[in-house]
């Protein structure tokens, strides 16, 4: 899809890493809140801007802890998604 390395739940991707940044895959209906985060940006590889995907800058994944969050926050959202 975007030429890095992903992580999939049930077929659907969930997280992954694009040039340096965590693609993370969140509810569509929260795209505003989640790019209101610290460290966050669009994901927009394409030139469209792709909701309910984000990009987490390096800055922001530099703490275990941190990075374990993101994960297990995207990982909860494509275990919703129906199975492919």
């Amino acid at each position: 899809m975007f030429g890095g390395v992903c992580f999939m739940a049930n077929g659907n991707m969930c997280v992954g890493a694009w040039k340096g940044s965590l693609v993370v895959r969140l509810a569509r209906k929260k795209h505003d809140e989640t790019q209101s985060e610290t460290h966050v940006r669009p994901m927009d590889i394409t030139g469209k801007v792709m909701r309910g995907w984000a990009l987490v800058e390096s800055a922001g994944i530099k703490s275990g802890s941190v990075l374990k969050s993101w994960v297990h926050r995207a990982a909860k959202f494509a275990e919703l998604l129906p199975a492919k």
